[in-house]
């Protein structure tokens, strides 16, 4: 999947986002994206990648298709991967001021999105990670009533991707399982956000579905 000077675009919310300098497109953040990037930068120097990390804190599917024009189709080199990590605040926004997104308009935002990408890219590829959610420190809401929320925008990622033949990465279960390690506090902090674990696992999870 990834070539020499292959561009490489990460988008989505707070979790891609984490603390990215916008002023400087080179800036990773420092999570999950930074890690991906080093990563790449030490074990192929000479492939000269490119890594854009567009995440923004709070977003939503429908503002992630609202800044697509500049935040993916405005960047050079042209991306050839786009990495999108988005749904948590779909359901987070519900709970806490009543501006989330159903997930009927979930689905034909995200299905738009991905069409318009396929269009104007040719020969994109699309990974899609599935959003997650683990009960510890949850700032509001039952935890039941997340994983039934977000479980139906998992579904609806999987599907789309399997429509896209894009990457699809299951985050959730991967979380769910690490949570026999260690507590879920231990990977999310505050039941959405990763700790450093958290990142690392993301990560590795993405490294090991798009570079084998």
């Amino acid at each position: 999947m990834l070539t020499k000077n292959s561009c490489i675009l990460f988008t989505g919310d707070s979790i891609t986002d984490c603390g990215r300098d916008r002023q400087n497109k080179d800036s990773a953040g420092h999570g999950y994206v930074n890690l991906i990037k080093s990563h790449l930068m030490f074990m192929q120097p000479e492939s000269n990648f490119a890594v854009h990390n567009t995440g923004i804190s709070g977003n939503r599917i429908v503002d992630l298709y609202a800044r697509l024009k500049e935040d993916c189709y405005n960047i050079q080199p042209t991306p050839n991967v786009v990495s999108i990590l988005i749904g948590i605040n779909d359901v987070w926004h519900e709970y806490a001021n009543n501006q989330g997104v159903e997930a009927e308009k979930f689905w034909r935002m995200y299905d738009i999105m991905l069409g318009e990408i396929d269009g104007r890219l040719p020969g994109v590829k699309l990974v899609m990670m599935e959003p997650f959610v683990l009960g510890g420190g949850l700032p509001i809401g039952d935890y039941g009533a997340w994983r039934e929320e977000l479980a139906i925008r998992q579904s609806i990622i999987k599907n789309l991707a399997e429509e896209y033949s894009a990457v699809y990465i299951p985050l959730q279960s991967l979380f769910d399982a690490a949570c026999y390690n260690a507590p879920d506090i231990y990977w999310l902090y505050d039941g959405i956000h990763p700790t450093a674990a958290g990142h690392a696992l993301i990560a590795d999870a993405w490294q090991k579905a798009v570079l084998k």
